[in-house]
């Protein structure tokens, strides 16, 4: 089978989640995602505090890390360095996490590899970027939220600042440097060389701010916390129901005509609080608490299926437990069944996208830390012996 990034030799030199997540995308796509960890110890989530599964595996590390062959270097000492150089010779892509300086400190920065590789494309992720007065500062997730303003806009209008549930930040950066990554790979089919990538869980969680950033620049005042609500069309939100909750797409005249009649509040249609959209945006605690009345009277299933029925979008929220055994979710092929050598049958999101002619697929599990160190060592030009001296001199494990 064919594979969209079947060409590509990636080095993995990142933990945790944002980077790991960014080369599994990759690798997922087709990619030779080779992940170098430190010897003895590994991948940081690998020794996590987080959940794990029964015969002891971090679901964490399993989570970010599939598709991927690893091999334990010491990249502290010469040896271990030399190791990783010819690693380099013929790989397209390397992704680094370490705080800006670290990897210069190592001989593993950009003007390094380059030098060993003039094609080799280089990205960092960062927790604030390689420039900048921040860019010392360590990065984490909740820090990204929080200083970019994410945290600021999420949760109740009258409640405390809230993290996201899902890590925008690690997440979005991961993203953003996968697209960064293949346009460097596609500009280099024109230039013949490689570059550099910054990007960072700050810029990223900033970038996905659109709507929060137009509102600041359009009207000068920083956006509030709205809840479930919408900043331009109302009624878009979460209301309760009898059973538990749902959410309505009701955002403009035609769609607010259909629901009041599904609702049986017609008498809506004729209040000026809610005659237009913007007077809805005006009143939107208002119109919540009159639709949830009504929604209140009956059960979440059976509202969302009379809203649909009459052509308002409409869901129930829930649960990933919920989420993750859902027909369509099993349709889509977005949870998937993977054979693991020790936890045996375990479970893993499936590939968002879906390509028809070159389609990703799940070729290997998390790797056990340094599984894969003599098979990579040999096809860099190694033999047994000097793999051998390599290990006895701590330089790989």
């Amino acid at each position: 089978m064919a594979f969209a990034l079947g060409h590509l030799k990636v080095i993995d030199l990142t933990q945790v989640m944002a980077g790991p997540y960014c080369c599994q995308l990759l690798g997922d796509l087709g990619a030779d995602v080779i992940k170098v960890e430190p010897v003895g110890k590994g991948d940081a989530t690998r020794q996590a505090t987080g959940h794990r599964l029964p015969h002891g595996e971090s679901a964490a590390f399993l989570a970010v890390n599939r598709n991927k062959r690893s091999i334990a270097l010491d990249l502290k000492s010469d040896r271990g360095r030399e190791a990783f150089y010819r690693l380099i010779r013929d790989a397209d892509v390397v992704v680094e996490s370490f705080r800006p300086g670290v990897a210069a400190k190592l001989g593993v920065d950009y003007p390094a590899l380059r030098a060993v590789n003039e094609r080799i494309v280089y990205a960092s992720i960062s927790g604030f970027g390689q420039t900048g007065p921040y860019a010392q500062r360590p990065g984490y997730d909740l820090i990204a939220q929080a200083m970019s303003g994410v945290m600021s806009v999420t949760g109740d209008a009258d409640g405390d600042p809230v993290k996201s549930g899902v890590p925008v930040a690690d997440m979005s950066a991961g993203l953003f440097c996968a697209v960064g990554i293949l346009s460097a790979c596609l500009s280099r089919e024109v230039t013949g060389q490689g570059q550099a990538i910054d990007t960072s869980l700050y810029d990223a969680a900033l970038a996905l701010s659109i709507w929060e950033t137009s509102e600041l620049w359009a009207t000068g005042k920083a956006p509030q916390r709205l809840g479930s609500a919408h900043r331009v069309n109302a009624p878009y939100q979460a209301l309760p129901t009898r059973d538990g909750h749902l959410t309505i797409g009701a955002n403009n005249d035609r769609l607010w005509q259909r629901l009041c009649s599904v609702l049986g509040r017609e008498d809506l249609l004729a209040d000026e609080r809610f005659a237009g959209n913007t007077d809805r945006v005006r009143h939107r605690e208002e119109l919540a608490a009159e639709l949830s009345a009504t929604l209140k009277e009956r059960d979440t299933d059976d509202w969302v299926g009379a809203l649909l029925e009459a052509g308002v979008p409409a869901g129930p929220i829930r649960d990933y437990a919920q989420s993750c055994s859902d027909p369509h979710t099993l349709a889509r092929e977005m949870v998937v069944e993977l054979d693991h050598p020790t936890e045996g049958k375990v479970r893993s999101l499936g590939i968002p996208v879906k390509l028809s002619e070159t389609p990703g697929t799940i070729r290997r599990v998390a790797p056990a830390l340094g599984e894969h160190t003599d098979e990579l060592l040999r096809a860099a030009g190694w033999t047994d012996e000097e793999i051998a001296t390599l290990r006895a001199e701590g330089a790989v494990g």
